[in-house]
């Protein structure tokens, strides 16, 4: 195994490098010069998702739940002396057993916390909606029957998670295949080696003021916001 300092993370053996594979998500222009995990803004204007994510949601998420992790998260690492660790966050939560066990749960927590928020407004656009194409539609008929099917089986799985936390699409690289989860809290799909290609948030901040207490109602809007391409290239980047 090849480690490197700061605190022990050690790359995975040869057969599935899970821990380069999520180096793959990267994003070096979200890290300030000192290591410091920053909020980058949205790929689009707060009211842009309106009627299905309204602005006053989508600004307080923004801003103040997505901020609230991205501080946590440098704090922890901060604690351990990885503020500058080389590996991206997805990277470290691939191989979460590495962390040092005082620290595993808050980078668990804000880390995953952090990463998910960043995946959540980059899987949506303003126009969005319809269904993937290409290799990624081929692959949902596959694995679930059919785009419809898919559709029913991650509302389900979304809308039963017991108090907070998310509904996934992911990739399994173990079996080659698609599969549909969910994580409490915030735990990223990264910690349980599984590959995230789109995920919503079901924490009631992510929907209460426009929703309230139906959550099956905001994950059916939800889907009109969903940015297929985005998803898609997540999935060749690891499918290939």
């Amino acid at each position: 195994m090849a480690c490197v300092r700061a605190f022990q993370f050690c790359l995975p053996g040869p057969s599935w490098k899970f821990s380069e594979v999520a180096e793959l998500y990267k994003r070096s222009s979200e890290r300030s010069d000192m290591g410091k995990y920053k909020v980058p803004p949205l790929p689009y204007e707060y009211d842009a998702l309106e009627p299905h994510i309204d602005e006053e949601t989508a600004r307080i998420h923004h801003t103040a739940h997505q901020t609230a992790y991205a501080d946590g998260l440098n704090e922890v690492l901060s604690s351990i002396n990885a503020l500058t660790h080389k590996n991206y966050i997805t990277g470290i939560l691939s191989d979460l057993a590495s962390v040092p066990e005082a620290a595993r749960d808050a980078i668990n927590f804000f880390g995953g916390g952090y990463d998910n928020h960043r995946m959540f407004w980059e899987s949506m656009r303003p126009g969005g909606g319809g269904g993937p194409g290409g290799r990624l539609a081929d692959e949902i008929g596959v694995y679930f029957g059919s785009f419809t099917e898919f559709k029913r089986k991650f509302e389900s799985v979304a809308a039963a998670v017991r108090g907070s936390g998310w509904g996934w699409l992911v990739y399994n690289p173990t079996y080659a295949r698609l599969e549909v989860m969910e994580t409490q809290d915030e735990t990223s799909p990264w910690t349980l080696r599984r590959v995230p290609l789109l995920g919503i948030d079901v924490w009631e901040h992510a929907y209460y003021l426009r929703y309230e207490n139906r959550r099956e109602e905001y994950i059916g809007s939800w889907w009109h916001t969903v940015n297929w391409g985005e998803v898609e290239e997540r999935y060749l980047r690891v499918a290939e």
